[in-house]
């Protein structure tokens, strides 16, 4: 058994670095964020559950904790019989404990985001693929999982919901700019119809961080910000530039520190809650929570206007 220790992950905050695990499902490297991970153990027997997705093995209860297992290999449609010598990544993101099967772990890199590119819709399978990255380590590229997507596919429950919004009752609209820094192809639609749902109509996406950077450093220099840019929401895996090196950028900026930043991510725990707050963001949520995070848009749209 492989544990992660999370004392030992990147302690320095808005470096742009991520480290990739590296992993193998039938000779091809796979990759996932090391912040996701928390053990890597044994195959274990697994408890089968009735009208589960075709992906989920069912579960298993390594210690205290009951975890879902998915057969990564199948669900990316590799045929190949399990063996004694298969894995278990152990994940938590989306407050969620889940076990990914995987044939082999290679190790792990730490690589700027810079090395990451979005691949192309050949690559990702369209508009709903599953890769998310493409990293170069070392030699190697490495195919960088969308985990959320995939989660979402097999546990839709588990994910951002727009019922959240509709229990709020009628809404008025705001057409207050909000600009949004979000990779993946299917939560970055789910934010957008949830937003619109809650009133919030004009919403500008961005890919990852650094486009949105740069878009903010292209606004002109006079008329007021807040017309312009009235509230930043950022995702913090993201190819190019991350989350926190966006909101390191954007608090340490005299003409932008005073935008209110709300980190929005499947990977907020109480070490990445210490990271944001170093960095300046006014609030932090995971990602599943989409009423919360209405409301908190609510309030600090609300005290910005009062100022």
């Amino acid at each position: 058994m492989a544990e992660m220790h999370n004392n030992g992950i990147l302690l320095e905050s808005g470096t742009n670095e991520i480290e990739i695990m590296e992993f193998t499902i039938d000779d091809n490297l796979y990759g996932i964020n090391v912040a996701k991970v928390r053990e890597i153990i044994m195959s274990a027997p697994v408890k089968p559950m009735p009208h589960a997705h075709p992906a989920v093995e069912g579960i298993f209860k390594p210690r205290d904790i009951v975890i879902t297992v998915v057969d990564l290999p199948r669900y990316l449609g590799v045929e190949k019989e399990k063996t004694t010598k298969d894995l278990f990544i152990v994940t938590n993101f989306n407050k969620m404990y889940i076990a990914f099967r995987v044939h082999t772990v290679v190790g792990i890199s730490r690589i700027s985001w810079t090395d990451i590119q979005k691949p192309d819709k050949t690559v990702s399978g369209g508009s709903e693929g599953v890769a998310t990255g493409i990293a170069q380590c070392g030699e190697d590229l490495v195919t960088i999982l969308d985990f959320e997507r995939i989660v979402a596919e097999i546990a839709p429950e588990t994910t951002i919901q727009v019922d959240e919004i509709e229990a709020m009752g009628p809404r008025s609209r705001s057409d207050e700019p909000i600009w949004i820094a979000e990779d993946s192809i299917l939560l970055s639609k789910m934010i957008e119809d949830c937003l619109h749902k809650a009133g919030y109509i004009n919403l500008k996406m961005f890919p990852n961080g650094r486009e949105l950077w740069e878009a903010l450093n292209a606004l002109p220099q006079h008329g007021s910000l807040q017309k312009q840019v009235a509230l930043v929401i950022t995702d913090i895996e993201m190819p190019q530039m991350d989350g926190h090196r966006l909101t390191k950028l954007i608090k340490s900026s005299p003409r932008f520190q005073p935008i209110p930043l709300i980190i929005f991510s499947s990977l907020i725990s109480e070490e990445m809650r210490i990271k944001g707050r170093q960095l300046g963001a006014d609030e932090q949520m995971s990602k599943p929570e989409i009423g919360h995070l209405v409301d908190v848009m609510d309030h600090l749209l609300a005290a910005q206007n009062e100022k």
